[in-house]
């Protein structure tokens, strides 16, 4: 699974690292080094604001979600929403793996998405990993914060 925070760069062709950690992870846990980085769920930041970032899916992981979007059954969505969602998540999204040198390339319409311009942050998140600006992030761990359930019956059955 994935898990852990990571800050690197991403430079101006869109060149990043994919931290050595995580690519171990796609490999040992999910048996592939290939990938799909797509736009990630937006996080609502109050006051009508949004911040954005990417997802990063094990292969397999994405094969299987695009499985469950195709047909729509039993997920709970309007027909509108499923479109909302293939449009902005499926339609994006690029398949990619790490050169020999760890090197991953973020093409442009999901560098401009997800605002990234240099400093950037890998976040494994169990079955996946967001990449976000520096910025963005941190805007995102302040909204976290507020949101999180202390005092929630589930996180203390779970040790947390």
């Amino acid at each position: 699974m994935f898990r852990g925070i990571f800050e690197t760069t991403i430079d101006a062709k869109g060149r990043t690292s994919l931290p050595a950690r995580l690519r171990d992870v796609l490999v040992e846990a999910f048996g592939d080094e290939r990938f799909f980085i797509t736009n990630a769920n937006p996080v609502k930041l109050g006051d009508g604001l949004s911040s954005s970032g990417l997802a990063l899916y094990p292969y397999r992981a994405w094969l299987e979600l695009e499985e469950k979007l195709m047909t729509g059954t039993g997920l709970g969505l309007s027909s509108a929403e499923l479109a909302a969602v293939k449009r902005r998540i499926v339609a994006p999204a690029v398949e990619a793996a790490a050169d020999k040198l760890g090197r991953v390339l973020v093409p442009p319409h999901l560098r401009k998405s997800a605002a990234l311009e240099r400093d950037i942050v890998f976040v494994g998140v169990v079955n996946k990993v967001e990449i976000w600006s520096l910025v963005e992030w941190e805007k995102v761990c302040r909204q976290d914060e507020s949101l999180f359930p202390s005092d929630s019956p589930v996180l203390a059955e779970l040790g947390l």
